[in-house]
């Protein structure tokens, strides 16, 4: 994928899946903002990607806390005068937020995890569709997860907020279509990163047994390659994906590459969103009247 002459906001970008999708734009040649809320990390993953950059891209950091819309707003105006246009966002800053039964967790922690991970995307996605819509063109890429599509007992904060950004990324997609803004949303196979750190950190007692045990399966056997989900967010925005919206797109199961091949039908159908089930789509007939 070419983005040179682009440019990107990246939220989390300093760690992570976040890092790993900052590494494969700059050396796909686009201008990158990082943003995060731990200066330090920022500044260390700007001067590691600045070595990567091609074609003369430039690499920024500022810190940003996503649930604060004046910090949000900031960010995204520091990289409009900085690059002079943004074509790309990627919200991907995320938390697993408080772990255990809905009675017992600490409200206001499991409030602030919707606050960013709900929120937070919502706030940058707001903060730069003027931008989008001035120059009619954009891309917005939002990390799902897990959470999105199966229930996370135990997490449902994280499931909530994660299951909301998808259908929000849905509807804004409809909303935005004749501005050529695409938007999607991102579940990138089960990482190892510091979430998953949380997990193995927070034990059996919080999390379940059930997922505990995933999750140490998850630790020793490797789990997904960070740049398979960075490839898929690479791959979104870039030209060859226009046109692509309103899909919740598996890094490690769907054909994600052939999509353009398939747009036409793509855009008259339901493949690849959020839907409920009836019993006829699973060879039921509970719902025929006598």
């Amino acid at each position: 994928m070419n983005l040179s002459n682009r440019s990107a906001l990246i939220s989390g970008g300093s760690q992570g899946l976040g890092f790993a999708v900052a590494k494969q734009f700059v050396e796909a040649g686009a201008n990158v903002m990082l943003c995060a809320r731990n200066a330090e990390s920022l500044s260390n993953a700007q001067e590691a990607l600045q070595k990567h950059a091609k074609n003369g891209a430039r690499v920024l950091a500022q810190p940003a806390d996503v649930a604060s819309r004046e910090s949000v707003e900031a960010v995204v105006a520091t990289a409009l005068r900085a690059f002079q246009r943004l074509d790309i966002l990627v919200a991907n800053a995320g938390v697993y937020g408080t772990k255990g039964p809905i009675d017992e967790i600490d409200w206001e922690e499991w409030s602030q995890a919707i606050d960013i991970n709900l929120k937070g995307t919502v706030l940058q996605c707001r903060a730069v569709l003027p931008s989008f819509k001035q120059q009619r063109y954009g891309k917005i890429i939002i990390l799902s997860g897990g959470g999105a599509t199966k229930p996370m007992p135990n997490l449902s904060a994280y499931a909530a907020s994660k299951a909301a950004v998808v259908r929000f990324a849905e509807t804004l997609a409809e909303e935005v279509n004749d501005f050529h803004i695409d938007v999607n949303t991102v579940a990138p196979g089960a990482l190892n990163t510091r979430l998953l750190d949380e997990i193995l950190a927070a034990g059996a007692e919080k999390v379940g047994q059930a997922f505990y045990a995933e999750a140490i399966k998850q630790k020793q056997t490797g789990g997904t390659p960070l740049e398979l989900g960075a490839a898929l967010c690479t791959f979104l925005a870039a030209k060859e994906s226009d046109g692509v919206t309103g899909r919740l797109i598996s890094a490690v199961w769907d054909p994600w590459q052939k999509l353009p091949d398939y747009l036409e039908e793509l855009k008259q159908s339901d493949i690849y969103t959020l839907r409920r089930i009836v019993p006829k789509d699973r060879g039921k007939d509970w719902d025929v009247i006598a």
